[in-house]
């Protein structure tokens, strides 16, 4: 498993298990922010296994469960309290970091960072985030 860098202080990946916690946390991370429900798929570890590991390395985590395809402004409000107040730099992960890089980029662009730069962002860790600037770029002209 790899972290896609997103930002210096921010990136994203898919699920984690433990052995990646290690690895995050000898790469550095001090945050971990899990947005896939326990419960997704078969096999699936669950939040509390990866939580009590990176605990286990003196990590923050936060568990924001979004269900695929059912992202809503809460949900938006409560990643982007979490990143404000969470040690960096901080690692999101989902089923394939899709959800978790959504949330971020739709956070950034409510606190003002330009739908363009979201964008470009998601390119470069290789997402697709038109869609959330086409939003942003809504809700500005609202």
């Amino acid at each position: 498993m790899k972290a896609k860098q997103v930002t210096d202080e921010f990136a994203v990946a898919e699920q984690l298990t433990a052995d990646d916690v290690d690895m995050m946390a000898a790469a550095g991370f001090k945050t971990i922010i899990c947005n896939r429900p326990d419960g997704e798929a078969a096999g699936q570890p669950l939040r509390a296994e990866i939580q009590a590991v990176a605990e286990d390395h003196g990590m923050q985590f936060r568990y924001i469960p979004v269900v695929s395809g059912e992202l809503s402004l809460e949900d938006v409000a409560a990643f982007s309290e979490a990143l404000d107040n969470a040690p960096r730099p901080v690692l999101a992960y989902c089923r394939s970091g899709t959800r978790s890089i959504k949330l971020w980029g739709l956070a950034s662009g409510l606190k003002g960072m330009a739908p363009e730069a979201v964008v470009t962002h998601g390119a470069e860790a290789g997402y697709d985030l038109r869609g959330v600037a086409g939003w942003l770029a809504q809700q500005s002209q609202g």
